[in-house]
């Protein structure tokens, strides 16, 4: 790793302790409180995009700032200068540890978008997540996760692929970001015991861009090998 990569990571661990005043209306503008958590730069207008990536942080900065730091952020490898700019300084943004829980009120949250993050916790953080999730929610207020699909993994295993199944879904390696490794993995089945024991019901598998919350069209990613599913938090 190059000194300046160091630099940002021992940046980035320093601020990652940041309290953050929990999010008890719609920032000005926003019809709604819509969450999407863990999101990494996938991202659209009109939600609160929450992660624990540097990315989150410089959001907030001047824009010279946000070119300079483009190059050791490691998002130069997916995006342009351009267009990280753009995610960065176009979009609302809050850095936050979701291992935490989620800065939101009680029963203030419409809509909880997550896509590709669960899998990057051990089952019981995941645990602790989904209990958060079930507490900001509005009553039938509807929480959607996409994950990485079990069975998908299974199938490229039984289809002779096993070294792709291991690379991309049990031993996932980035030396760039910790964030990567995959602790866990869902099919429908264990996907919905988790919800339903926390609470949750009308759980149900969704087709890809297909379900009750908005803007999936921009948010939903990945089809071949997402699990989707969406549930709804009682009355």
């Amino acid at each position: 790793m190059s000194i300046q990569r160091s630099i940002i990571k021992i940046f980035d661990t320093f601020f990652s302790f940041l309290t953050v005043k929990k999010i008890a209306y719609p920032p000005l503008g926003f019809r709604d409180i819509r969450l999407n958590l863990g999101c990494g730069l996938t991202v659209y207008k009109g939600w609160i995009n929450i992660d624990g990536s540097l990315n989150a942080l410089i959001s907030k900065f001047p824009k010279f700032i946000i070119r300079v730091l483009y190059k050791y952020s490691g998002s130069n490898r997916y995006f342009t200068e351009d267009q990280y700019l753009n995610i960065l300084s176009n979009h609302y943004f809050i850095k936050f540890n979701l291992k935490r829980g989620i800065p939101a009120e009680d029963c203030s949250v419409k809509y909880i978008f997550t896509s590709h993050f669960l899998e990057h916790l051990y089952l019981k953080d995941a645990d602790n997540l989904i209990k958060e999730c079930y507490r900001v929610l509005e009553n039938r207020g509807i929480l959607r996760i996409g994950v990485p699909d079990l069975e998908h993994a299974v199938n490229l295993y039984i289809n002779g692929n096993a070294k792709e199944m291991l690379d991309n879904y049990f031993f996932v390696e980035d030396l760039e970001s910790d964030f990567s490794k995959h602790r866990y993995m869902y099919n429908f089945d264990l996907l919905s015991n988790l919800l339903v024991n926390n609470g949750f019901c009308d759980v149900k598998r969704c087709n890809y861009q297909v379900g009750e919350v908005p803007d999936l069209d921009m948010l939903d990613n990945r089809p071949s090998e997402t699990l989707f599913v969406e549930c709804k938090k009682p009355s």
